[in-house]
């Protein structure tokens, strides 16, 4: 077998898009809700500034201004 062919167990579509969920967005602004209530209460500790950073880069890619919820 030549090295030049493209391995055959590898057959996937890179650029295929998979299975969507239509409730991603929904969950991602109530966890953000939830975060802002766990901040007003237990205040800034360092694993809710790290779940806030990944919330809000979820809420970037779905193009959701946090401002505004």
């Amino acid at each position: 077998m030549p090295a030049n062919k493209r391995p055959r167990r590898v057959n996937y579509s890179v650029n295929k898009k998979g299975p969507i969920t239509g409730s991603k967005v929904g969950k991602s602004v109530t966890h953000f809700k939830k975060l802002k209530e766990r901040i007003a209460f237990e205040g800034e500790t360092k694993w809710l500034t790290n779940a806030m950073t990944i919330v809000l880069v979820k809420l970037k890619k779905y193009g959701i201004n946090p401002n505004k919820i």
